[in-house]
């Protein structure tokens, strides 16, 4: 029997009838059984630092299938001869709906009229639309795509900008002249050494007065100090799911900018997501168990697997 650990019971009873395979659900707490016996390990969404030093007690591991885009948190951590794969897709509705959202709500300025609501106050005025507007997509990966595919009918100008140029699509490199031209910039790009502050103070100071940050990639490609800076004098606005540092600690400058609406990093967390992740297991697990490719392989290479098809 190939064991496996997985941290959601969604995912568990999405295996568990697998031939060939024993499922223990572990997400907190003390291991299950035996660490010795895990061969493919599903870890929590952000899982600690015991746990992520677990796997190195895991002899017979093979593969790591992450529930998240990213895997930069995962990859140190990583033992030699253990494939990692991540989650790319699972997240990708989710993440759209939520940064479509955040840009209707940024440019309506729903936040600011909700805390009128509470108030009791009518601040009646005209605001900002999505109709008409031009919306920046920097990176143009699934759910670049995916946000894409959401705007269409708002009868917005989309401009894609990738790592690299491609027939529609402009390089990063060209990040610098596009950014001044958008009334909404939507970041989707992954979290690497190269995508790191790449909307530093230079990069913000090019953006257009009044024009709306959405980030929905992580809280590192954005210079906090920098964006704190300009929304603070009300120059721009901003929608976050994501910080740096992150949890955004009490007191930080950045939760009481004007124009600055934060979400913490809820955007891929739906139902949707988790039925997702739960369908991409099981199929790793088939595809596993009988010797085939995985999908979304980011790192590492398999060791040969002890067995090969369901049922042994």
């Amino acid at each position: 029997m190939t064991t496996l650990w997985v941290a959601r019971p969604e995912i568990a009873e999405a295996v568990e009838d697998v031939a060939g395979v024993t499922v223990e659900v572990w997400a907190e707490g003390p291991p299950p059984g035996p660490v010795e016996d895990v061969e493919f390990y599903v870890p929590a969404l952000q899982p600690s630092p015991e746990q992520l030093a677990l796997m190195a007690r895991m002899p017979r591991l093979r593969v790591v299938q992450l529930q998240t885009a990213g895997f930069e948190h995962i990859e140190p951590h990583l033992p030699d001869g253990v494939t990692l794969c991540n989650a790319r897709g699972a997240h990708d509705a989710g993440t759209a709906e939520w940064a479509v959202g955040a840009i209707i709500a940024g440019l309506r300025e729903f936040p600011e009229f909700a805390a009128a609501q509470r108030e009791g106050r009518w601040t009646y005025r005209q605001t900002a639309a999505l109709a008409d507007s031009r919306v920046l997509l920097v990176g143009y990966g699934s759910i670049g795509q995916a946000v894409e595919r959401r705007l269409k009918p708002f009868e917005v100008e989309i401009t894609r900008v990738a790592s690299r140029a491609r027939e529609g699509v402009h390089g990063v490199e060209e990040l610098p002249e596009l950014i001044g031209r958008a009334d909404a910039v939507v970041l989707v790009v992954p979290a690497t050494p190269r995508t790191k502050g790449m909307i530093d103070a230079a990069m913000l100071a090019r953006m257009k007065d009044g024009a709306l940050l959405v980030n929905a990639a992580r809280g590192s490609v954005v210079d906090t100090d920098a964006l704190v800076a300009e929304t603070s004098r009300g120059r721009l606005r901003a929608a976050l799911d994501v910080t740096d540092p992150e949890p955004l600690p009490p007191g930080h400058p950045l939760w009481r900018c004007p124009g600055v609406f934060i979400t913490p990093h809820v955007a891929g967390s739906t139902p949707a997501s988790v039925r997702r992740i739960a369908r991409l297991v099981r199929d790793q697990a088939v595809r596993y168990l009988a010797g085939e490719p995985l999908h979304n392989t980011v790192a590492g290479s398999p060791r040969p697997a002890p067995r090969i098809g369901h049922g042994r």
